[in-house]
C-alpha cells in the first residue's frame, strides 16, 4: 500500500515546490489498474483507480510498485499489467520498479540482459525466474537506459527522489530529500543484508562444505581442505559450490565471516582487532577492505551505527 501512496505524495509535494516557487506543476500523477477498484493485501486495502488499463492513454513514467506475498502468485495476479507495461515501453514511456516491484518488471522481458535492484532477500527466487537478468548485488538504483528498479524496502525512496532530479532538477531532489528526510544519495542497502546462504540446492557435498565453513568461521580452511572433507576433486568441487550457491568458495568464506563480524558487532562490546581475530582475520587493511566491500561501511562506521548503546 505505502509503494503505491509514496510515490503520489512525494511527486505531489514536488509539484507544491514547484508552484511556492513561482513554476509550473509538474507531474500529472495517475493510479492505473485493471478494474475501477483494486484490493491490496488479500482485501484490507482498496484502491480507487483513476484510469483502466484499457484506456488509450500514454504516460511519460510508468512506477510499478512492490508486490505482497508469495511472488509467483503475485505475478499471476497481476498479469494483466504485463502486456500494458510492455505497450507503454514500446510508446517510450519510462518504467520504474520499487523494491519487489521488480519481478512484475521481470516478467515483461524489459529486463532481459540487463540489469536490476530489488530487496536483498529475494535475491535467489528472482535468479530462479529470471536468470536472463543480472542482479545488482546491493544496489539502491540500477537505471537501464529508461528502465530503473530500486533496491529493498525503504529504498524506493532514493529511486523516487533519483527521478524527481532526473525530471525536475537537483535543487527540487534535495528540497523533497529535507522535506521527507531522506538521504538523497545512499546507494547501497548492502549494511542491512543478511547473509545466510543458498542452502536449497539439492548439492549435499556442497551443503556439508557449507556447514564446515559456517561451524569454524574463525579457522583458516584452504579450498582443497574442503574438497577433501567433502571427498570432491578440487576443480570439480569449485564449480558445483559455485553452481549451487553462487560464490567461489571464496566469496563464501568472506561473506560467513564478515556476517559473523556484523553480529558481534551488533550485540558485544569487543574492539575491532578481537572481532577481526575471532572471524579468521590477521591483516586489519584486508579485513578493513573485505568488510567495507561486502556491508558498504567500514567496521568502525558499522559498529558506531548498529552496536548497542
Amino acid at each position: 500500500m505505502q509503494a503505491i501512496a509514496d510515490p503520489r505524495y512525494l511527486f505531489s509535494a514536488v509539484n507544491q515546490f514547484l508552484q511556492a516557487q513561482g513554476r509550473d506543476a509538474i507531474f500529472d500523477v495517475k493510479l492505473v489498474g485493471a478494474a475501477p477498484q483494486v484490493a491490496l493485501q488479500f482485501g484490507s486495502f482498496i484502491v480507487q483507480t483513476e484510469k483502466l488499463l484499457s484506456d488509450s492513454a500514454t504516460y511519460d513514467l510508468v512506477i510499478i510498485p512492490a508486490l505482497f506475498g508469495n511472488m509467483r502468485e503475485a505475478i499471476k495476479l497481476n498479469e494483466k499489467m504485463v502486456p500494458w507495461i510492455q505497450a507503454q515501453h514500446e510508446k517510450g514511456s519510462a518504467v520504474a520498479s520499487l523494491c519487489v516491484g521488480a519481478f512484475l518488471l521481470g516478467a515483461t522481458g524489459l529486463l532481459n540482459g540487463k540489469k536490476c535492484s530489488t530487496h536483498w532477500g529475494f535475491y535467489q527466487e528472482f535468479r530462479e525466474l529470471y536468470p536472463e537478468v543480472t542482479i545488482v548485488d546491493g544496489s539502491i538504483i540500477t537505471e537501464e537506459g529508461s528502465v530503473y528498479s530500486s533496491g529493498g524496502a525503504n529504498s524506493y525512496w532514493n529511486l523516487l527522489l533519483y527521478l524527481v532530479e532526473k525530471y525536475v532538477g537537483r535543487d527540487l531532489a534535495i528540497l523533497a530529500s529535507k522535506y521527507f528526510a531522506i538521504d538523497i544519495d545512499r546507494d547501497s542497502q548492502a549494511a542491512f543484508a543478511l547473509f545466510q546462504g543458498q542452502k536449497d540446492h539439492g548439492d549435499a557435498a556442497v551443503l556439508e562444505a557449507q556447514q564446515i565453513i559456517e561451524k569454524n568461521v574463525g579457522e583458516k580452511l584452504s579450498v582443497d581442505e574442503l574438497a577433501d572433507k567433502v571427498a570432491i576433486g578440487r576443480r570439480s568441487f569449485e564449480r558445483r559450490f559455485k553452481a549451487a550457491t553462487n560464490n567461489s568458495v571464496l566469496e563464501y568464506m568472506q561473506r560467513v565471516r564478515i556476517e559473523s563480524a556484523k553480529r558481534q558487532f551488533e550485540s558485544s562490546r569487543k574492539n575491532i582487532n578481537e572481532v577481526m581475530y575471532e572471524v579468521g582475520y590477521t591483516d586489519t587493511k584486508a579485513f578493513r577492505t573485505t568488510f567495507k566491500k561486502i556491508t558498504g561501511l567500514t567496521p568502525v562506521e558499522y559498529r558506531n551505527k548498529y552496536a548497542q548503546a
